[in-house]
């Protein structure tokens, strides 16, 4: 017995071994961007081959490149944040004040281009942020909101300076999630706030993507995030917007795809009760995560129009 039970101490560190070795790697890798490597592909899209092949062995994401220009006249800044990050000045004359926007994960300021186009439409001007290790910025890393934060402080600094006195900001996913963090960190203080899809936590959020893939979440989402917050010197666990939404004391319109399989209505639901201000919560029943003027264009521009003129006076 003796025997059987040293053979099966030595099985169960030996695999456990191997899932530290998997998981370290699968957190560097998604928490840096490569030089090279395949175009990004949604999970739910993968074939059963390549699920297995990424679970053993990561996916290099390449650094997200900017494949657009604004049609606006435009001035290209580079701000020196955490790291020097680039940013996109769309000036509007007698703007009604100027809106910083945020992209998401493995994103890039050109693909924001279309929610500036409307926010300029509307009478303001915008700022358009490549996050460290995307774009323009830079670096090849990524910590999902939480560095991140300090350079939506960099920006609102930035404008502040300019001598703007009516900031707004406005992410998607991971730029929502930077913002809440900004806030509950820096004390910030913009005019108002819109947020699309924000997890409620780190861990819900990496447990939604091995969700997607039809990957067990225990004991490999929690392992990711040990090894993905000690590669980038935070601890991972305490990354909640759930709880940085009780610093919002600012106006905030939160967005949501009733679809969304990386974000629950839970979390959205949480985050709607923690912010403090004044509060609008808006929901598209068709839609996923996903950019919501694909399919609900007329009614993302009339929620946005409408909380905008109401938080402008």
């Amino acid at each position: 017995m003796k025997k059987i039970y040293k053979q099966l101490g030595y099985t169960l560190l030996f695999v456990f071994v191997v899932m530290n070795v998997i998981t370290f790697f699968h957190a560097y890798k998604f928490t840096h961007f490569s030089d090279s490597g395949t175009p990004k592909i949604k999970p739910e899209q993968l074939t059963a081959s390549q699920k297995a092949g990424i679970l053993f062995f990561g996916v290099n994401n390449p650094k997200p490149v900017n494949t657009q220009f604004p049609t606006q006249k435009y001035t290209t800044l580079h701000l020196k944040s955490n790291v020097e990050i680039e940013c996109w000045s769309i000036r509007v004359p007698n703007s009604k004040g100027t809106i910083i926007i945020f992209h998401g994960y493995a994103g890039e300021k050109s693909q924001m281009i279309d929610k500036s186009d409307e926010f300029v439409k509307m009478g303001y001007s915008t700022l358009l942020v490549d996050f460290m290790g995307s774009g323009g910025s830079e670096g090849n890393q990524t910590t999902i909101g939480y560095l991140e934060a300090e350079e939506v402080k960099t920006c609102f600094e930035y404008l502040t300076q300019q001598g703007e006195k009516n900031i707004y900001l406005f992410g998607t996913s991971m730029g929502a999630v930077a913002i809440l963090k900004a806030i509950d960190d820096y004390n910030i203080n913009p005019k108002a706030i819109i947020l699309e899809c924000p997890f409620g936590t780190m861990y819900k959020t990496v447990c939604a993507r091995f969700n997607v893939m039809g990957v067990p979440t225990v004991p490999m989402a929690g392992m990711l995030m040990f090894w993905g917050g000690l590669q980038n010197g935070f601890w991972a666990f305490s990354h909640n917007p759930e709880t940085y939404a009780k610093s919002v004391l600012c106006p905030t319109l939160l967005i949501y795809g009733e679809q969304d399989r990386r974000v629950s209505r839970e979390e959205i639901d949480t985050i709607y009760k923690n912010l403090q201000g004044a509060k609008e919560l808006k929901t598209y029943p068709l839609a996923g995560h996903e950019n919501y003027l694909n399919k609900y264009r007329e009614q993302w521009i009339n929620n946005v129009r409408y909380f905008l003129a109401n938080n402008n006076k």
